[in-house]
């Protein structure tokens, strides 16, 4: 009861106060300016991660006396402080090794002080428990990469959040079935906040989360994420909602932003480019191409988000050897269809766009001559001054 108390008050602190920062954030000119490799038509205040943020600790501390906060405080520091990166980099742009010493700095809180890291592959490859230092260093890498990945899907009113309304669903009801309240109130209240930014970045997008939200949500999604397979890893055999196999599945929880990461770096390294240079060759771009509306992208990708997670529930009997390269195959050949897919859907909508227009278009008219009679120019006087 009480986390779906807190999960409404978030909800509805955000819900309250997101139409007031976009008022103050139009005033101040800050926000993103179409054109580019943007694909809004107007000018849209950025920063909303500012609204689901505030609401998402104003509501921890409304609710947070209920739970033991003090177990996560350090996860909650370094939410805090990538926070101030997003924000600082939203503010005046961060060089990118900056920002990426900012976002280490958070790491290391995360690990070295919270102690939420990934011990064991469980198997995997015929690897077992870590050696502590490379626990340390392998988990600092999941996190950088599970963090920046969610900050490249922020692209398209909608996408992000419904993402992350996905993830933190399951993770809230999943440390709320194993008793880890403190986990499971930060969940929920994200959730809350992230809901009601959604509202408002629902295409057509009055608002867009910045950097000062997409890291910050990717970020505290990681950290809950390498929690979940931790305890879960933790769990005896046989226990309740034991999820297996344990490694695929924190895979699975944010799989989409994972595998557009790869695949746009993948492919601008082919292609002799830098792969930290921005374009337009994401997942959502090439749906657009094809003529999907910004709703439709959202709800179709996390639609897939739901059903990779899905098909990871029905492989239990598994190990993380087996259904770890089965969703990877999934996944990858998903995306050589939609390669292969979209050039022929572009093709076809340009044929019949140029067709509509052909058919739109007047007939000729015919050329008519004008026949004057020598008789009217005889009769007619005719000034030559």
């Amino acid at each position: 009861m009480y986390l779906l108390l807190a999960a409404l008050t978030s909800f509805s602190v955000g819900f309250l106060i997101t139409p007031v920062l976009i008022s103050i954030l139009k005033k101040a000119q800050i926000g993103d300016v179409p054109g580019g490799r943007k694909i809004h038509k107007t000018f849209t205040p950025s920063m909303g991660g500012i609204a689901f943020m505030l609401s998402t600790f104003i509501a921890l501390g409304i609710w947070g006396w209920q739970y033991p906060l003090p177990d996560i405080r350090y996860l909650l520091g370094a939410i805090a402080l990538m926070f101030f990166v997003g924000f600082r980099d939203d503010m005046v742009e961060l060089k990118a090794k900056h920002k990426l010493m900012g976002q280490l700095v958070a790491v290391i809180l995360v690990i070295g002080a919270g102690d939420i890291r990934i011990r064991d592959f469980h198997g995997f490859l015929g690897v077992g428990e870590l050696n502590l230092w490379f626990s340390y260093g392998f988990t600092a890498f999941s996190l950088l990469a599970l963090t920046n990945a969610f900050n490249l899907i922020d692209g398209l009113d909608g996408l992000a959040g419904t993402v992350a309304v996905i993830t933190l669903a399951l993770l809230g009801s999943w440390f709320y079935f194993q008793g880890l309240a403190s986990y499971s109130v930060l969940s929920f209240t994200l959730l809350g906040g992230v809901l009601s930014f959604l509202v408002f970045n629902w295409h057509p997008a009055k608002i867009f989360m910045g950097d000062t939200g997409s890291l910050t949500l990717g970020f505290a999604m990681g950290s809950l994420v390498v929690a979940f397979m931790d305890y879960n890893a933790a769990l005896p055999q046989g226990a309740p909602l034991k999820l297996m196999p344990s490694f695929t599945m924190g895979v699975a929880l944010l799989i989409y932003p994972l595998f557009d990461m790869a695949r746009v770096f993948a492919r601008r390294i082919r292609r002799g480019r830098n792969p930290m240079i921005a374009d337009k060759s994401h997942i959502h771009h090439f749906m657009m191409r094809m003529g999907f509306s910004h709703d439709k992208v959202a709800l179709i990708l996390g639609g897939i988000q739901l059903f990779l997670i899905a098909g990871v529930f029905g492989m239990s009997e598994l190990t993380d050897n087996m259904a770890l390269p089965i969703l990877s195959v999934v996944v990858l050949f998903m995306g050589y269809r939609l390669d292969r897919v979209t050039p022929k859907y572009i093709k076809k909508k340009v044929l019949k766009s140029s067709n509509q227009t052909h058919e739109n278009l007047p007939a000729k008219r015919e050329k008519k001559k004008i026949k004057l009679e020598k008789t009217v120019l005889k009769q007619d006087e005719i000034n030559l001054n």
